[in-house]
């Protein structure tokens, strides 16, 4: 035993010194697994046939061609024209709304199941027929109400599997980053209409996500019981989700209240759970910029910037100044800090990112050479009086035209590396910002305590 004790000492005493560490970066990316080293750009919101608004309505490109379309391979779009990106994007997130999810492809497939029902055989009918739009409007009337037309789970079972499917096949860590994921796509109510759209991002592979069907504004109009949705998935399986809201512009001043679905005051315990769950905001996107209002910033220049204001994002009701603060990014800031003097803790406290929203499956953002978001929308010499929103109250004041999308936006997240993990911890931590969708390389730290030259040494990151 002796001569063991011994032969550890020596060991020991023979053992080289740490290899003196000359970069800061090397040093802090060491020492720290969540050290932000690049920003990478994607999409957290694609829609592809699979969601009832773009297949119904000419988009015959499903989820495989999304993420062979980012990767930057060419593609023939669903006008049959060639399109292909200058520069391919980092991570994707195809994000069909959940509202009978896949219906579009089950009836391209004359799907059985959907034949054996009354309401799925009309539909599909109208389609074949070559009257999309006005199965679309068909569907549109019963969402509006909180019905669902076709509560098959087995048909959402099918397009759900697909989905996981594709974004397994494609995910590649460290080259190109794939999500899981779903819109929930509530309008609140018809006496109270307004958008409450969130975009719900599975951290997990398909092990996990398939162990559950994606929740609809069917299932609930309420936000809260959305975040009850994902508290019970990461509770089943040990994953982690997280929700991105999108157009407050469209929401007729209920995408940040301070009232509640139920008409109660919102208290410290919905705070806390909007913060838990909702860490970023979708700030622009092709239906409107939601940074701010002419209204609510008069003297910037840029507050007119894509501004739609009509309306709740069906055209049910027209807008009323009063809303405008509850809807835009910066004044929710504002409101949340407001909040915070009551409840104690901040509900608008957010991270912001930019997508695109595209209904085309084709992550397009360049202004100068505007694509379009719509199948009916892609280049075309009549694109610009497609209509893109048709007001369910009748009144065509209300309806948003093709001439009014946006080519907005990209999200951008400083992260450790391009993987799932890495992005989606960076969002968490809300280490993102939003463009238009130009690719400019941002980064920016707030704090205290800073010297003058800080600034000027080349561990500035480490140091913000």
């Amino acid at each position: 035993l002796p001569s063991v004790v011994l032969a550890q000492d020596l060991l020991y005493e023979n053992a080289p010194e740490p290899q003196k560490i000359y970069s800061p970066y090397v040093e802090r990316t060491m020492s720290d697994a969540n050290f932000a080293e690049g920003v990478y750009f994607g999409d957290t919101h694609v829609h592809t046939s699979y969601s009832v608004d773009a297949g119904m309505l000419g988009n015959t490109l499903g989820p495989e061609e999304a993420y062979r379309f980012a990767l930057g391979e060419e593609v023939l779009s669903s006008t049959g024209q060639r399109v292909r990106l200058i520069r391919p994007l980092d991570f994707l997130v195809v994000a069909d709304h959940a509202e009978n999810l896949g219906l579009a492809s089950m009836i391209n497939e004359s799907n059985p199941d959907l034949l054996a029902d009354e309401w799925g055989k009309t539909v599909h009918d109208l389609v074949k027929a070559g009257k999309g739009n006005e199965a679309f409007q068909m569907w549109a009337g019963e969402i509006a109400k909180n019905k669902n037309p076709l509560d098959n789970p087995k048909i959402m079972r099918t397009s759900w599997d697909r989905e996981i499917k594709f974004a397994e096949q494609y995910n590649d860590p460290g080259h190109f980053t794939t999500f899981i994921g779903f819109e929930w796509t509530s309008l609140a109510t018809q006496e109270n209409p307004g958008n409450l759209h969130r975009n719900v991002i599975f951290k997990d592979g398909g092990n996990m996500a398939g162990q559950v069907l994606p929740f609809s504004a069917t299932d609930s109009y309420d936000p809260e019981d959305l975040w009850k949705y994902m508290a019970a998935y990461e509770e089943k399986t040990g994953g982690s989700m997280l929700a991105i809201a999108h157009n407050g512009n469209l929401s007729n001043g209920q995408m940040f209240p301070i009232e509640r679905s139920n008409g109660k005051p919102i208290d410290s315990e919905y705070a806390k759970t909007r913060r838990r769950w909702e860490p970023l905001y979708e700030v622009t996107q092709m239906k409107g910029d939601g940074e701010t209002h002419p209204l609510l910033s008069p003297n910037d220049e840029f507050a007119d910037y894509g501004t739609w204001d009509k309306g709740d994002i069906a055209g049910q009701k027209p807008k009323e100044d009063w809303m405008l603060p509850y809807e835009y990014a910066r004044s929710a800031l504002q409101v949340g800090l407001q909040q915070e003097q009551k409840l104690g803790i901040n509900p608008y406290k957010f991270g912001m990112v930019g997508s695109t929203d595209a209904h085309t499956s084709l992550a397009t953002t360049r202004e100068e050479n505007t694509w379009g978001k719509t199948a009916g929308f892609e280049p075309s010499a009549e694109r610009w009086e497609h209509v893109v929103i048709k007001a369910l109250s009748g009144d065509d004041s209300l309806t948003t035209y093709g001439y009014e999308l946006l080519a907005s936006g990209l999200a951008a997240v400083w992260a450790r590396e391009n993987t799932r993990e890495g992005i989606f911890n960076a969002m968490q931590k809300k280490e993102t910002y939003a463009t238009t969708g130009t690719r400019i390389t941002v980064r920016f730290f707030g704090g205290w305590d800073y010297g003058e030259n800080d600034v000027f040494r080349p561990d500035s990151v480490a140091i913000g």
